[in-house]
C-alpha cells in the first residue's frame, strides 16, 4: 500500500510532484498560485482534476466553470481545456492509462 496525507504535502509552484506513476495511472500534486494558469492543452489520457484546496477555473468543452476544495472535473481524452487559480490552489491530477494511446512515451512501446 502507499498512501499520501494531503495536508502535509509540500508542493512547490512551478514543481508538480508525481506520486505515482505506472502501467495503470499516473498521480500528480499541483499546486498553482493565485492568478496563475495552466495553460490551453490536451492531454492523451482521461484526466481527473479534484481540487485540495483553494479556488480554480475551468475552460472546457466551450464553457467556464469555477471550483473549490472537493471539486472535481473528468476530462475525456485529448480534450483541450486550460485551469487558472482565483486563489492559491492544490490539486490533485490522475491520468489513466498512463501513458495513453499516442503519448510519445509509448513509441518505445
Amino acid at each position: 500500500m502507499e498512501y499520501w496525507q494531503f495536508d502535509d504535502l509540500t508542493i512547490e509552484s512551478h514543481r508538480p510532484q508525481v506520486l505515482h506513476s505506472d502501467g495503470e495511472g499516473r498521480t500528480i500534486a499541483i499546486f498553482l498560485p493565485e492568478g496563475e494558469l495552466l495553460q490551453e492543452h490536451q492531454v492523451h489520457e482521461r484526466a481527473w482534476l479534484l481540487v485540495l484546496d483553494g479556488r480554480i477555473e475551468v475552460f472546457a468543452s466551450d464553457k467556464t466553470i469555477q471550483g473549490e476544495s472537493q471539486f472535481l472535473a473528468i476530462f475525456e481524452p485529448k480534450e483541450t481545456h486550460e485551469v487558472r487559480a482565483l486563489e492559491d490552489s492544490r490539486l490533485l491530477l490522475l491520468l489513466a492509462p498512463w501513458p495513453g494511446v499516442g503519448h510519445p512515451a509509448t513509441r518505445n512501446l
